[in-house]
């Protein structure tokens, strides 16, 4: 297993590879159904869609922590 100190890069890693994957996947079934082009027009869309989606969640990660913090922090 890896440090506690590389959390910071896993999780976005981790969660833009399972939403990519996901929408890629959903996004490229609805629009040009599942036939023997699909797995190789889904790879496509996958390898251009996950970097950029790694490079998102890096940069608007905190901010966004602070934001939904701050939504939150009514006590109830």
């Amino acid at each position: 297993m890896l440090s506690q100190r590389y959390q910071r890069l896993v999780q976005p890693l981790l969660m833009s590879l399972f939403m990519t994957i996901l929408m890629t996947f959903v996004i490229t079934w609805v629009n040009t159904g599942l036939d023997a082009g699909f797995a190789a027009r889904w790879l496509q869309a996958f390898l251009i869609a996950w970097p950029i989606a790694f490079m998102v969640i890096l940069v608007i990660m905190k901010p966004v922590m602070r934001l939904s913090a701050h939504i939150c922090s009514k006590e109830t």
